[in-house]
Formats: structure tokens, C-alpha cells, sequence
């Protein structure tokens, strides 16, 4: 059972002789069986374990009875829990001489606020691991049957959030969609319209495919399939957490190499 303490009643834990370690671990989009062996026994080790709002009760369930788990997760507009108060309580409990998980949905490395839990750790003196997981775009593709990149028609895969640090639609995703572009969209749903109306105005085609995946690899996951022109109508009842997919593919017969490009806002 998470505990849902508030975050102003959390005394920092007392500084202890022997300093414990902090690892941060994707917990994947939701199916416990995509976690991977280390996530798995990091969470087997852990003193106490900090996790998203996002994580599938599915993953929780896999932590060992006994093992201190606290919610630190925050929903769209309301923020109990400060990023600078997350890292607070990590590093005062490794400092204690905990192990501390912080369980993060998908991959910790991708749009998730790695950076600043790892600056807090290393300004501390604390060991501090990334524990990398399946992120949500290579479980969308997965749900679909579908590759990410395909040879001759998308050499470019581009994963990029919808929504920057206050709030707004991101406005320069149009500038990047070159023919051969398959664009994965986190955090969007709320500015598909801006999104759409953007990728529109710099010619990408109505006709371009449009498929979002509802919370992939959970028990509630919903795929829809549309294309660009049609998405403002196809949207309504599609909520978050969802990827976008959007296919930009190559002209036939163009000659395409490899590459994965990584954009974020």
C-alpha cells in the first residue's frame, strides 16, 4: 500500500556513518513482466521507494512486504510534491545509509526529471545508478506490431514532449518533421490541436497516419487510428498517458540511412 503523506510532514531521516545509494528505475509503462532483471532486484534491495503516480499498481506490487513506499507522484496541476522536495527526501534518506529507489514510469532517461535528482545526489557525495526501462514509445509500437523505424521509410524516429516546462504546447516539433520522420509524441494530448495545426501549416499531409496508444501495457490501454487532417475529431475521450505516433514516411524510392534523433521541451 502507498503512503500518501504530506510532503511538509516528512522530517529528513538523520544523517548516518555509512552512506547508502540512490537508484533510479524504470519501472516500464505498466506490465510488471516488462520490467527488467536489475529493476527488479534493485527493488528487491531497497530500504525505501519513491515512486511516480504513473507506475501500474502492477510494478508496486512487486516490491517486497515490509519495504517503506511512498507516493511522491504529481498530476497535472497539482504539484504536492515539488521536484526540489523529491530530491530533498532521496538524498536525506540515502544519507542515512538507505538504498532508495525512485521507481519512475518508463525509462527514468526520457522526459523523466533525471537530471536534477542526479545533480542533488552527486552534490551529496551519494552513489547514484540509472536503472534504465522500457519507455513508452517502444511499448506503443509494441501494442501495434508495428517497428519504430522502417527501412526506406522512416529513418528518423523523433521522441518529443507536447508540453514544455510551463505548461504550453511545444511549438518547434513542425520544424523537424522532415519526409522519413516517425514522431513520438509524450505529454501531448492536451495540444494535439496546436500540434496539428502546426505540422498542417508546414506541409505535412492531411493524409499522414495518426495512431495513439492510451495507457500502453495496462489493463486500460485504447488504440486509436487517424490521420492528421482528421484529429481534432478523433481525439475526444483519449486521455493521458498516451503516446502520439505520427508518420512522416520517405517519398518512395528515396535512398535513407539510419539515424534516432531525441528532441525535447
Amino acid at each position: 500500500m502507498s503512503l500518501l503523506p504530506d510532503p511538509t510532514d516528512l522530517a529528513p531521516a538523520a544523517p548516518s556513518a555509512r552512506i547508502g545509494r540512490i537508484s533510479l528505475v524504470g519501472a516500464g509503462p505498466g506490465a510488471a513482466d516488462l520490467m527488467t532483471l536489475r529493476a527488479l532486484e534493485r527493488l528487491r534491495t531497497a530500504d525505501v521507494v519513491f515512486h511516480d503516480r504513473l507506475v501500474d499498481p502492477e510494478a508496486l506490487a512487486l516490491i517486497p512486504a515490509g519495504t517503506r513506499i511512498v507516493d511522491v507522484g504529481k498530476a497535472v496541476g497539482r504539484n504536492a510534491w515539488p521536484q526540489e522536495v523529491i530530491c530533498a527526501l532521496t538524498v536525506s534518506e540515502a544519507l542515512a545509509g538507505l538504498h532508495v529507489v525512485r521507481l519512475k514510469s518508463g525509462d527514468p532517461s526520457i522526459f523523466g526529471r533525471a537530471r536534477e535528482e542526479i545533480d542533488a545526489a552527486r552534490a551529496a557525495g551519494i552513489p547514484v545508478e540509472i536503472v534504465p526501462g522500457i519507455t513508452a514509445a517502444s511499448a506503443a509500437a509494441a501494442a501495434l506490431c508495428e517497428p519504430l523505424t522502417e527501412r526506406g521509410r522512416f529513418h528518423r524516429l523523433l521522441v518529443v514532449t507536447g508540453t514544455d516546462l510551463r505548461g504550453s504546447p511545444v511549438t518547434d516539433i513542425a520544424g523537424a518533421a522532415a519526409p522519413g520522420t516517425r514522431i513520438a509524441l509524450y505529454m501531448a494530448v492536451q495540444h494535439l490541436p496546436e500540434i496539428r495545426a502546426g505540422l498542417l501549416a508546414a506541409g505535412v499531409a492531411g493524409d499522414a497516419r495518426v495512431q495513439i496508444v492510451s495507457h500502453v501495457a495496462t489493463a486500460k490501454q485504447r488504440l486509436h487510428d487517424t490521420t492528421l487532417a482528421r484529429l481534432d475529431s478523433r481525439t475526444s475521450g483519449i486521455e493521458n498517458p498516451s503516446v502520439v505516433l505520427i508518420d512522416i514516411a520517405a517519398p518512395a524510392g528515396a535512398s535513407v540511412g539510419i539515424e534516432l534523433a531525441a528532441s525535447g521541451g
